[in-house]
């Protein structure tokens, strides 16, 4: 362990205080959990990141179309079909020219 000093104010003194009263546990440990806790939290989105990828979420999905299931799957099942149907020449058609 390496030991650091600080200054703080009255009001974080007395807050210290009583969170390691209320937790029973040495103040070092509390300022030490306190800095790991506030770290994590650091490396989380910001608000106005977290906003803009809200907005990015919301401009994304109201492009989705509003469309019948059976529609999508009819469309779905065009595309399969197509890919299967050798969209690419075949070893045939090769052969012909």
């Amino acid at each position: 362990m390496i030991k650091v000093t600080f200054t703080l104010d009255d009001d974080t003194v007395a807050y210290l205080d009583r969170t390691a009263a209320r937790l029973g546990m040495p103040k070092s440990r509390v300022v030490r959990e306190a800095i790991r806790v506030y770290g994590e939290h650091m490396e989380t989105l910001t608000p106005e990141e977290r906003d803009r990828l809200l907005q990015v979420f919301d401009d994304v999905t109201a492009r989705i179309p509003d469309r019948p299931r059976s529609e999508v799957e009819g469309e779905l099942a065009e595309v399969r079909n197509a890919r299967r149907g050798g969209g690419r020449r075949s070893r045939e058609s090769k052969s012909r020219r």
